[in-house]
């Protein structure tokens, strides 16, 4: 079974989590939003004092508030380290995006890891699957955990919302069609911890999101 800490971090109140596999203490960090001292810090002391070992840093998509602590994971614990490929663009052109909010950001370390829905990785006994969910982003990537039934939907899927499809590369109808054709063909009980807001059940979504039940 995994557990799973949520921090809320940076100006746009982003979820970043740590999810990690209780016997091994294995882990993965999904899209660290930490963007001050303080902040890594808070993400720091709670790996160390969990005693946790990183094994995978994952970007849902690479929107700027999604990366902005990649560089300080890959620092401190030097994970592998996977995106979406079709994301590389918004990653490699962080710095540009942050402008466009007036902030000032660092260049993002790239890699050459990418997710597909053949991927499938491990922490622990604990499986992960990658369910292409494009839509918010061109190359979003929801995580799921066949075994607990837990889902990081990054900005595709929200509580009572879905993710806007206005920025660059967003297309409201392909959203639609990767939450419907992908995510609520999960079971019901599924739990989603999304990019923001608070978590929710793919049955709860599946019945009572307006955006499906208009």
């Amino acid at each position: 079974m995994i557990e799973v800490k949520i921090f809320l971090f940076n100006p746009f109140s982003e979820n970043s989590y740590v999810v990690w596999e209780k016997e091994s203490r294995e882990a993965a960090i999904i899209d660290p939003g930490c963007s001050t001292f303080g902040e890594e810090h808070a993400l720091k002391n709670f790996i160390l004092e969990n005693q946790l070992s990183v094994k995978y840093l994952f970007n849902t998509h690479c929107h700027l508030d999604h990366i902005f602590g990649n560089n300080f994971v890959l620092k401190e614990f030097n994970p592998r380290y996977f995106i979406p490929e079709l994301d590389k663009p918004l990653l490699e052109n962080a710095p540009a995006q942050a402008r466009l909010f007036g902030m000032e950001m660092p260049i993002v370390q790239s890699t050459e890891n990418y997710f597909s829905e053949a991927t499938s990785l491990w922490i622990g006994n604990a499986e992960i699957n990658f369910l292409f969910t494009p839509g918010h982003s061109p190359g979003e990537f929801s995580i799921y955990f066949p075994q607990s039934k837990k889902c990081f939907t990054g900005d595709a899927l929200f509580e009572n919302s879905i993710g806007r499809t206005d920025l660059l590369g967003g297309n409201y109808q392909i959203l639609i069609n990767s939450i419907r054709d992908k995510l609520f063909t999960l079971p019901e009980q599924t739990e989603i911890f999304p990019g923001h807001g608070y978590s929710s059940t793919i049955g709860r979504e599946k019945h009572s999101n307006p955006f499906f039940n208009s």
